[in-house]
């Protein structure tokens, strides 16, 4: 996967399906990956780390068979690293954790790659870039969360903008093809500010999934025109 600059081509858009109805989750993501979706985002929260219950591995596993994109598993877990190789069985292609989800990030990092997926640090509000400064080699997709991680449906936060560029700018020191992902808030108007500071990847989950199935292309459309 080549990087997507800033006026290159659009961004990979990752419907999550936080926003989805639950009832039927199979039908639903097909929906997206037949409206353009490049990639499904799975939120998987356990009720400690942040304040909300969502999925496990199984029910990764269940919807695998259903669509062909990849999909995106954001481990908001702690600790995340006795889950890794379940979730990597389940059919998960990136996984993401927390810093604050385990006492060793590079460890977890290399696991997740062992176990064959790819591998991403996620950044809360108040986690700082230099948290990774010393372990780009060992990182292939990079999550700003633009929001508090916990629940969907919430507003952008400005603040995150001046760390999406200087991420932006780590990576390209290191020259590593690492994908830059924003979750939280994502919308048609968010969104050029997201990429205009270096994002190559939008997470959203209201902006894609309202208005039912029939406006799913068109809700994606709008993200990628923005």
């Amino acid at each position: 996967m080549s990087q997507i600059r800033p006026g290159g081509p659009s961004p990979i858009i990752a419907p999550s399906i936080l926003a989805s109805d639950f009832s039927r989750l199979g039908e639903e993501i097909r929906a997206v990956e037949a409206a353009g979706a490049d990639w499904l985002h799975i939120d998987v929260m356990d009720g400690h780390f942040v304040p909300n219950i969502t999925l496990g591995p199984d029910i990764v596993k269940a919807l695998r068979p259903h669509v062909s994109i990849p999909f995106d598993v954001h481990l908001m877990i702690a600790p995340a690293d006795p889950y890794l190789e379940a979730f990597a069985a389940a059919g998960a292609n990136w996984i993401s954790v927390h810093p604050e989800a385990g006492p060793h990030l590079n460890r977890s990092l290399k696991r997740i790659r062992q176990l064959g997926a790819k591998a991403g640090v996620v950044f809360n509000p108040s986690t700082p870039p230099e948290t990774i400064e010393w372990m780009m080699d060992e990182i292939d997709l990079i999550l700003v969360m633009s929001i508090n991680p916990g629940f969907g449906g919430q507003t952008f936060m400005h603040s995150q903008l001046k760390k999406i560029e200087r991420l932006r700018a780590m990576i390209d020191a290191c020259g590593r093809d690492i994908v830059l992902e924003v979750d939280g808030g994502v919308t048609p108007e968010t969104a050029p500010l997201c990429v205009a500071a270096g994002a190559t990847a939008l997470v959203a989950g209201t902006a894609v999934f309202k208005g039912g199935p029939e406006a799913y292309a068109a809700n994606i459309a709008a993200l990628r025109r923005a």
